[in-house]
């Protein structure tokens, strides 16, 4: 089973995991796009526990507390101490520059509409590349995704 099919509690057998595994490249598509998101090879000026810990915070804000969980393993596994705490929504940042990553991942979690060209010209103000910034930007594209996906799944499985 896929992380998504895991996460939705598909249950093997049932209607659901047959429709699914009619789905089976777009489950495997999300499998990959999850490594690349989260664990590139080259993580560029967001490191592996950055990513993480910025994941299980969206995870969090959208009220899925095991994907959420998912992530904090990832951020345990990247063992950096420093980006732990991002994994919480409501923690006070005091580097500049994490503290205007944080801001985007959250505006584009909570209020992805209010987005601005302003808020990708404060990015780079506080020294985020603009490479970095569309790393930013996919991760929290593929979580909010993700969040979405198994919400979906796992209320079309409550049906059955």
């Amino acid at each position: 089973m896929t992380l998504i099919e895991t996460l939705a509690a598909v249950k093997p057998g049932s209607a659901l995991a047959e429709a699914m595994e009619k789905r089976a490249e777009i489950l495997r598509l999300s499998e990959a796009a999850h490594d690349a998101v989260l664990a590139p090879r080259n993580p560029g000026g967001l490191s592996h526990g950055l990513r993480a810990a910025l994941a299980a915070r969206m995870a969090r804000q959208n009220g899925n507390e095991v994907l959420a969980r998912h992530y904090d393993g990832l951020v345990e596994r990247a063992a950096e101490d420093a980006t732990a705490l991002l994994a919480q929504p409501g923690t006070n940042v005091n580097d500049t520059r994490t503290a205007e990553i944080v801001r985007h991942a959250d505006r584009l979690t909570v209020a992805p509409r209010e987005a601005t060209r302003g808020n990708i010209e404060a990015l780079r103000s506080a020294g985020i590349s603009d490479p970095d910034i569309v790393r930013l930007s996919e991760l929290a594209a593929f979580v909010n995704y993700q969040v979405r996906v198994i919400a979906g799944l796992k209320l079309i499985g409550a049906r059955q």
